[in-house]
């Protein structure tokens, strides 16, 4: 079982940065496909960026290329999510989510683990 904890969150203005962390349980981490997802109020949950065990494929949402940056750091069991220009629109809520096999996958149905989730707040 793997167990996932978000950290990072805030509160930044439009232009603004932030830096989300996941950190995992378990000793099945780096074989897992690990991404972010978001949930906005009202709003259904959605993909924003994976990345293969090794972290030499990553895969982007088009809402966010160019942005943010997915990186993870196998010896410390660990997931970033770099956000940068940050949009009122990117306000929402973010979780970290994690999967076996070797796919990157965007859809919410095909991940094993999840996060509780961390609050992004971008104010205009």
């Amino acid at each position: 079982q793997v167990q996932l904890v978000e950290s990072g969150g805030g509160l930044v203005q439009a232009g603004g940065s932030l830096r989300l962390s996941c950190a995992a349980s378990g000793r099945t981490f780096s074989t897992l496909v690990m991404s972010w997802f978001r949930q906005a109020p009202g709003k259904e949950r959605e993909f924003v960026a994976a990345i293969n065990w090794s972290g030499g494929s990553t895969y982007y949402a088009d809402s966010v290329k160019g942005r943010f940056t997915i990186s993870r750091d196998n010896a410390k069991n660990t997931v970033y999510l770099e956000m940068n220009s940050l949009k009122p629109e990117d306000t929402a809520v973010y979780y970290c989510a994690g999967r076996r096999g070797s796919r990157l996958r965007a859809e919410v149905s095909e991940y094993d683990y999840w996060g509780q989730g961390a609050q992004v707040t971008v104010s205009s």
